[in-house]
């Protein structure tokens, strides 16, 4: 009896284990066959299949392959074909390394001065040829002076562009100079700020290596920060180099000043502070002095390029009529097309560099 009734308790519970299983199970509608969940499923991977063809339509074309040329650059072409020969060179632009560097031009001492005397080569042959070419089809000057005048012109060549390549960097170290004192009281100011909230010196000059404006106190903070992160150097060794290469008197001596602070264990804040009141201080006096400078140049410019010109072509045109006037073989209409499209012009862009060499950017 005790086996039985086990045996009827078993089997009573596997049936009830079934029927919950049965109603357990997602009962599907009976109207949804087989063959219609299939024919669903067919349309949906049609759907898809349009879907990704779409989205391949709607991507731009690539575009086709282009062969790009590259051309190297002239002061590259230059050493290449005149570098071993700028050796004999080299005494005649003795100064001229140093000032090179403090320029902040990223080029070398001897390419250069190839690019110089490639340059000088080039102008001195190609105004050898046009000057007389020029002179003799268009001016109608005789061939004998048509000649002379390209001789001469192409030595005026020679010696403007040995000039201009011997004056561009003392020219840019200037430049960069008066940026660097123009910026100085808010480049200070700045750093004052960060001192004073107890920035360190080399988070100093890199946030002002990484300001979004573009200025000459950015570009020495990043020449310093590129000395001690990529070369190794300390801050004081890259402050140092910084302050040897400089071109303003203004800036090395806020420079060797930082230094100084730094090895005595001074406040550097405070000393930032007092630079800036004392740059600042500067900056006005040289304002008031480029406001008195501006007035002179533009009454320069007025009686020389303005009331100058006139009374010259006035005179040629009056000895014109006379009869007379001629300078050797230059004829008054020679003379008044040499003034009209080579003296105004010349004299304009030598006030224009003139302006420009005194002009603070701030």
């Amino acid at each position: 009896m005790d086996g039985a009734q086990k045996h009827s308790k078993i089997h009573g519970g596997c049936q009830c284990h079934q029927r919950i299983l049965r109603e357990s199970k997602p009962c599907f509608p009976k109207s949804q066959s087989w063959a219609e969940m299939k024919s669903q499923n067919k349309v949906l991977d049609k759907i898809k299949t349009i879907i990704e063809r779409v989205k391949i339509r709607l991507k731009p074309e690539a575009s086709p392959k282009t062969i790009k040329l590259t051309l190297e650059k002239p002061h590259s072409i230059a050493y290449q074909l005149l570098g071993e020969k700028t050796d004999r060179v080299l005494p005649l632009f003795e100064g001229l390394d140093l000032k090179l560097q403090k320029s902040g031009l990223k080029i070398g001492f001897k390419v250069y001065l190839s690019l110089a005397l490639f340059t000088t080569i080039l102008v001195s042959l190609a105004t050898l040829i046009i000057v007389p070419c020029l002179a003799f089809f268009i001016f109608n000057v005789p061939f004998l002076s048509a000649i002379l005048f390209g001789v001469g012109g192409s030595l005026f060549a020679v010696a403007f562009s040995t000039i201009g390549f011997y004056i561009y960097p003392i020219y840019r170290a200037d430049k960069l100079k008066r940026e660097l004192e123009d910026e100085l009281p808010f480049a200070t100011g700045y750093m004052a700020i960060l001192a004073s909230a107890g920035v360190s010196s080399e988070k100093i000059f890199s946030s002002l290596s990484n300001l979004g404006v573009s200025s000459a106190v950015s570009m020495e903070a990043k020449n310093v920060v590129r000395d001690v992160n990529l070369f190794g150097l300390d801050i004081i060794s890259s402050l140092e180099k910084a302050s040897k290469l400089s071109p303003s008197e203004r800036f090395r001596e806020m420079l060797e000043g930082f230094i100084s602070t730094i090895h005595s264990g001074g406040n550097l804040a405070a000393f930032l502070r007092e630079k800036t009141n004392q740059y600042m201080r500067l900056k006005r006096i040289n304002l008031r002095k480029f406001s008195d400078t501006l007035s002179i140049l533009s009454e320069f410019y007025v009686a020389i390029l303005v009331t100058g010109p006139l009374l010259f072509v006035i005179m040629l045109a009056v000895m014109a009529m006379l009869g007379g006037g001629n300078l050797g073989m230059l004829s008054p209409d020679l003379l008044l097309n040499l003034l009209t499209y080579i003296g105004i012009p010349f004299a304009s862009i030598i006030f224009l560099i003139i302006l420009d060499a005194i002009s603070p950017s701030w």
